[in-house]
């Protein structure tokens, strides 16, 4: 059995080849941990770095650029379950919501990001920043143009359509062109809830396609009497793939990489400091 987007995991253990028949699906298997982020020092290096060199730094890019760089050290974050098969994603891929205004009806258009090893927090920066300018000043993508066609087909003819997906899929030949694009089929998915002055929340995984991580960002709260930025942060994980301590412990790198926001210059490949996880 074969994929183009991902390779099977090899001879799980024991107790792993069977925990998809147990739990074949995400939503019986998720795992959710909420934290708080001191991020004191990553809000002040991103105000320095964008007045001394003109950058547009945000604190969402910063996210996804430890994200990224926590999928990349911790490889197991990026394996999802299909077909009762374990697979290990070719690439590390982000996707998120882009409101073209911040208004309660105005059009979401979802954003995916594909992540190369040899990236930093300036590459990813201005590639979401141009994809975002692009949606908004279009008014979709190539997504939403295709979820607007289908969402005005037939009752019965959905109802077949998603059946006959969810077979290729297990089989493991959904169409590649459909997958372009789709958040669900993305290693990790970001909900920037802050952007909407909210507070972050635990938010579900999907049966349909192949994501495996779910990611809440809440508003920045600023404490005048220690003068400490927090920030609050939720994640949803397929146990299946990765334990809660597996889990918990490569979080770390993201706690370790907001002390130290100079390292978001580095490439996601740069080694970190192993003793994160011990």
């Amino acid at each position: 059995m074969r994929r183009k987007d991902a390779v099977m995991v090899r001879d799980p253990d024991p107790f792993h080849s069977i925990v998809p028949y147990i739990m074949p699906k995400r939503t019986e298997a998720e795992v959710s941990s909420r934290l708080e982020f001191d991020i004191t020092k990553l809000m002040a290096f991103i105000r320095e770095h964008n007045q001394k060199e003109g950058t547009e730094y945000k604190l969402f890019h910063c996210i996804c650029t430890a994200v990224a760089r926590m999928i990349y050290h911790r490889p197991k974050l990026n394996i999802f379950i299909s077909g009762r098969k374990y697979w290990m994603r070719n690439d590390i891929t982000l996707s998120f919501v882009a409101k073209q205004r911040f208004e309660d009806e105005a059009v979401e258009t979802l954003m995916t990001l594909k992540v190369d090893k040899d990236m930093n927090l300036d590459s990813i920066s201005k590639i979401i920043i141009g994809d975002v300018n692009k949606a908004r000043s279009s008014g979709s993508n190539s997504l939403d143009k295709t979820m607007e066609f289908v969402g005005n087909l037939p009752r019965f003819v959905l109802e077949i359509l998603f059946w006959v997906l969810a077979k290729l899929e297990y089989h493991g030949i959904f169409p590649e062109s459909l997958k372009a694009g789709d958040p669900n089929y993305t290693t990790c998915l970001l909900a920037n809830l802050g952007s909407i002055k909210a507070d972050s929340c635990y938010h579900h995984l999907s049966n349909y396609g192949t994501n495996s991580l779910m990611v809440t960002i809440g508003t920045i709260r600023h404490d005048d009497e220690t003068g400490r930025d927090t920030l609050d942060v939720t994640a949803t994980l397929d146990e299946r793939i990765a334990d809660g301590f597996y889990f918990a412990k490569s979080l770390r790198l993201v706690r370790y990489l907001f002390d130290n926001p100079e390292k978001l210059m580095e490439k996601i490949s740069e080694e970190i400091p192993q003793e994160l996880f011990n």
